[in-house]
């Protein structure tokens, strides 16, 4: 079984004006997704950020999801996302080999 996963944002907050830049991003609202092809799992979260006058800012309207999605796992590191990616995955895994069933009764009539 191959299970991929995918980040994607849905919602960013911003603040309309800060520092003379126009419609800072302060919040990313992201989901990440798991599937076999056949089973779907997935979280949300979110994350927050600061303006950093030392980094080069990109205007709203030109940032892209792959980029916003950097952020998010910049914000939490290789071993927290890595650690979201493995219990997504494993969500998928249980959907597709439950531990545990409920069979119907064997002096049921079928």
């Amino acid at each position: 079984m191959t299970i991929t996963t995918a980040w994607n944002i849905t919602q960013m907050d911003a603040y309309p004006e800060v520092d003379g830049y126009a419609d800072v991003v302060i919040t990313a609202h992201w989901r990440l997704t798991a599937t076999d092809g056949t089973y779907t799992a997935s979280m949300p979260g979110a994350v927050s950020f600061t303006l950093d006058p030392n980094e080069s800012f990109t205007p709203y309207a030109d940032l892209t999801e792959a980029q916003v999605v950097g952020w998010v796992q910049g914000v939490y590191g290789s071993a927290y996302v890595m650690s979201l990616e493995a219990s997504v995955s494993e969500d998928v895994y249980l959907l597709a080999n439950p531990p545990i069933v409920s069979p119907p009764l064997p002096w049921s009539a079928a």
